[in-house]
């Protein structure tokens, strides 16, 4: 595909204008819209009926403003949430604009160009009425289902975004507060299991309304007068704190680089780069460079590769603060259409999280020639994707299941890494064991940390994990698995840590490995191994404290010989 000239993204609104709101007062409105979102959060889990959305927590909620500037969201995935005010306006825009939009609406909108990811992660939004002044914001919801009409439950191997899941490109679920039934009935006729889909798609619309009615009630609260002076203060405050971080940081222009393992259909590495400039306060993050749009699923819509950037910034300089729209002013992103990060139509877009999520690991990684101890080493760099389907023996039901798994994160100047989701999903989990057992043909017969995965350094990295599933019944499995091929890096001087990687083990003991693989035929015995890597290590591993060296050994984390291979001097 022909690229296209550089399309440059500015910041959000620009400086943000001055009020004078008391910041007492500020700080409880946005404490109060914070509990707003964490009620959409939680009426989604109670109601739900999938794991990838109630254990897992597969999605992101948010309110935003009546002009679609992010007020308030709860800890989920923060991936989803960078992407959320282009769901808001493409879905508004495609039903007729505002000025067709009344209470009661719902809309439904999943065009992977407009949310930045596969069909599967389907995006409702809900206007929010005052009777006195009107529209006074959005809440706004996109989560996971687990099917809804690709060419398989989980793909990576896409050629066009139209094998990737039936399109819903703006469209009204709810009108006035009733169900549009042809439109309910289009979404289960999509489906291969569509009782899981059902119940999802009702959790949303009772998550997406409890987070209207919570937004009303704090807009009535304050009324108008306090309420959006209170905003813009919220807005400028996040805003100096993410401004006071880059003035910390020289300077000048930084590339970090990073290499994709494939794009799902051919087996060529894509190495690319995104390049930083720090002008003050201001941060650009470039990624013109990128190779072409490719012809696997691996691509990355705008939306996406904007909402890595937020995130990366945000989880950077937000200092733990939730973020809200005024963190995003100081950003600029530069995109060239036809490109990895800016695919166009019909470029496959089904792996776009997995460039994205490496993404953040490249920013760090310029961050890092500035100012090493800024950011952490490199983690395992994937979330390890694997998505499970099939009939049940006895019911011949229909199910589906899937999960991210955790990974080693890098260590840092001033301490070990730990083992976690990648930063992409952080607060988000992976479903636990009894759950597994207890829905899906399989019994988990390893969950531990692998000893020896981590990056040797002053401070080690954190150890990845070794799963393995033997499977009761046969199965189909999806597995997206990234940086199998290149270890995470460590910072100053300290070392590589273990890649990720998967093998099948078959009933007659053949074993196949691999990364990438759609809809693999499991027969009843196999056994799965998912071995997640390691986080990266920090500063020289002969500056290692002997005594956490003895710890690490006493604790299993390493073995004796790579405790003499690496930290000699502790002998």
């Amino acid at each position: 595909m022909k690229t296209q000239d550089k399309v440059i993204h500015e910041a959000a609104q620009g400086i943000g204008k001055q009020t004078d709101a008391d910041p007492i007062t500020t700080e409880v409105v946005r404490h109060a819209l914070n509990s707003a979102a964490n009620q959409m959060k939680q009426a989604l889990m109670r109601t739900a009926f999938s794991p990838v959305i109630y254990e897992v927590l597969d999605f992101a909620v948010a309110i935003y403003d009546k002009d679609i500037r992010l007020l308030a969201q709860a800890p989920s995935l923060p991936m989803f949430m960078g992407t959320l005010d282009f769901c808001i306006r493409e879905a508004v825009d495609n039903v007729g604009g505002v000025e067709a939009l009344e209470p009661g609406d719902v809309l439904l909108y999943n065009w992977p160009y407009g949310t930045g990811s596969h069909p599967q992660d389907v995006a409702m939004v809900m206007p929010v009425f005052d009777e006195t002044v009107g529209l006074i914001g959005y809440t706004a919801i996109k989560g996971h289902w687990l099917d809804i009409g690709a060419k398989d439950v989980y793909c990576t191997d896409t050629v066009d975004v139209y094998q990737e899941g039936t399109v819903f490109p703006g469209v009204k679920l709810c009108a006035r507060g009733e169900i549009v039934r042809d439109i309910y009935r289009l979404v289960l006729a999509n489906s291969r299991i569509p009782k899981m889909v059902e119940g999802d798609m009702n959790a949303t619309i009772v998550a997406v309304r409890a987070g209207g009615i919570a937004l009303k009630q704090v807009f009535e609260r304050f009324g108008p007068e306090v309420f959006w002076p209170c905003v813009e203060e919220m807005y400028n405050h996040g805003e100096r704190v993410v401004r006071k971080y880059f003035e910390s940081i020289p300077d000048g222009t930084y590339t970090g680089q990073g290499v994709l393992d494939n794009n799902g259909v051919d087996d060529d590495e894509i190495p690319f780069e995104v390049t930083l400039t720090v002008n003050g306060s201001e941060v650009t993050l470039d990624y013109s460079n990128a190779p072409p749009a490719q012809g696997g699923p691996i691509n990355c819509p705008v939306p996406s590769t904007l909402s890595a950037s937020r995130v990366a910034i945000s989880m950077l300089a937000g200092f733990g603060e939730p973020p809200n729209e005024g963190m995003f002013r100081a950003l600029r992103v530069i995109t060239r259409p036809g490109t990895l990060f800016h695919p166009l139509p019909p470029s496959p877009c089904y792996l776009y999280g997995w460039p994205a999520l490496q993404a953040i690991e490249v920013i760090y990684n310029a961050v890092a020639k500035a100012v090493p101890s800024a950011v952490p080493a490199s983690s395992g760099g994937c979330i390890l994707g694997i998505s499970y389907s099939g009939w049940r023996e006895g019911t011949g039901e229909p199910w589906a299941d899937g999960a991210p798994h955790p990974v080693g994160q890098g260590a840092w100047d001033g301490g070990d890494g730990g083992t976690m989701l990648h930063i992409s999903e952080s607060a988000t989990r992976f479903t636990p064991l009894e759950v597994w057992e207890q829905r899906d043909p399989w019994i988990t017969e390893r969950m531990e940390l692998a000893q020896d995965s981590c990056g040797p350094g002053r401070y080690r990295g954190g150890p990845g994990i070794d799963f393995a599933f033997r499977f009761t019944e046969k199965i189909n499995m999806t597995s997206a698995i990234e940086r199998s091929r290149h270890a995470p890096w460590g910072l100053a001087g300290g070392g590589e840590a273990r890649a990720n990687g998967a093998s099948l083990e078959y009933p007659d003991g053949r074993k196949v490995d691999f990364s990438k693989v759609t809809r693999l035929p499991i027969p009843a015995g196999s056994v799965f191994t998912l071995r997640t890597g390691g986080g990266g290590g920090y500063g020289p591993a002969a500056e290692r404290d002997v005594e956490r060296v003895k710890a690490d050994l006493r604790d299993g984390y390493i073995s004796e010989e790579y405790a003499r291979r690496h930290y000699p001097h502790a002998f």
